[in-house]
């Protein structure tokens, strides 16, 4: 009998993107096999707190998984906070968790890659993170999964051996990279992970994925991705925490199982300079930036 991973989801006051997200997740293949968990945070103001009430209504009706169980805050944690704890949580008790936010829609084999990848490298130590997410890559030729150095944080999966290694504390962190570490992170500076990093630092943002990234990086250690994305993000309207309205990151996801998984525990060069090559463009032309500027400013 296998032993499928939990499920950690966290919601907060979006119920029609949870709504969305939970369609989906129950279209999964294994759904019906695998444990739910939702993590609802508490609202941060008075303004918030009917629309986290009606999210936690929304929760009462779940079916479609194995067992389902509500965390319910009545503080609010916090995005950053509520992800460390609640994966801090199920990895301890499960020692492998899946985690999901409230904006992402997946194909019916998200759960199957996560299972088949979790089982596969359970004991391969460089192997730290399970993206399902991924950029339109222009190269056609990639392998169906890869390894990369950087965690995305769109769907992903980790071990209790992995997680372990979770640096909370960004001068900790940030002690440890010199300039040449600095590019290696930033994928050869196309990537502002690094400036990520410093603006955590200045309380400009409270992000738990780059401090993620930045501990699996240190460490030496490894994502495995899909070439083509299983998760897409539906929160790019303007109503997420950290995300504007943004079309760059839209993806049209994998309809097929991922079956082939690399033997081999190293970083794809050919991935890699995809990845790179999609950061780099990633923008567009002068004119597509002041166009998407002023969409995103009018709206």
């Amino acid at each position: 009998m296998q032993n499928f991973a939990p499920i950690a989801l966290f919601v907060y006051n979006r119920p029609k993107h949870t709504e969305r997200t939970l369609k989906f997740l129950k279209q999964n293949e294994l759904a019906e096999d695998s444990r739910l968990f939702v993590f609802s945070d508490g609202p941060k103001t008075a303004a918030d707190e009917d629309l986290v009430n009606e999210v936690r209504e929304l929760l009462k009706n779940i079916d479609g998984f194995k067992s389902v169980e509500i965390i319910e805050r009545k503080e609010n944690m916090g995005l950053a906070n509520s992800v460390i704890a609640g994966v801090s949580r199920l990895s301890a008790a499960y020692g492998q968790v899946i985690v999901f936010e409230d904006d992402l829609i997946t194909s019916p084999y998200t759960l199957n890659y996560f299972n088949d990848a979790l089982n596969r490298y359970r004991q391969e130590d460089r192997v730290m993170h399970i993206g399902a997410y991924m950029y339109h890559l222009q190269d056609t030729e990639l392998p169906e999964s890869f390894f990369y150095r950087a965690a995305t944080s769109w769907g992903w999966a980790t071990w209790e051996r992995a997680w372990q290694h979770f640096e909370p504390n960004i001068d900790t962190l940030m002690a440890q990279f010199d300039a040449k570490k600095r590019a290696a992170f930033s994928i050869d500076h196309n990537m502002n992970f690094w400036k990520q990093m410093q603006d955590f630092k200045r309380g400009k943002n409270n992000s738990w994925a780059i401090r993620w990234y930045a501990s699996i990086f240190l460490k030496n250690g490894l994502t495995l991705n899909p070439a083509q994305s299983l998760v897409n993000n539906i929160g790019h309207d303007g109503s997420g925490v950290h995300s504007g309205i943004n079309d760059i990151y839209n993806v049209i996801i994998n309809p097929k199982q991922i079956t082939r998984f690399p033997d081999e525990i190293k970083e794809h060069p050919q991935a890699y300079q995809a990845i790179k090559q999609f950061l780099s463009t990633r923008k567009g032309s002068l004119w597509q930036r002041l166009k998407r500027y002023l969409t995103e400013r009018l709206s």
